[in-house]
C-alpha cells in the first residue's frame, strides 16, 4: 500500500529543511534583526514628519475658510 501524497509531501519537507537548507548563524541573524529594527524606525519617522506636515497643511487651509 502507497504513502498518502501528504504524508510523503511533509516526509520530503522535513528531509529539506533538516539537511538541505543553510541556516543563519546566531550572529547573522542579529545583524539582520538590527537592520530591520533601524530601517523600521527610520520609515516610521518619515511617516510620521509626513503626516504632520499634511496636518499642519489641512489645519491652514481649514482655518482660511472660517
Amino acid at each position: 500500500m502507497s504513502k498518502l501524497k501528504l504524508i510523503t509531501d511533509i516526509e520530503e519537507s522535513y528531509t529539506e529543511l533538516r539537511y538541505k537548507t543553510s541556516w543563519p548563524t546566531r550572529g547573522q541573524l542579529v545583524k539582520s534583526a538590527v537592520i530591520v529594527l533601524i530601517a523600521s524606525i527610520i520609515i516610521a519617522a518619515i511617516v510620521f514628519a509626513m503626516d504632520q506636515v499634511v496636518n499642519t497643511i489641512m489645519h491652514f487651509i481649514y482655518s482660511l475658510g472660517q
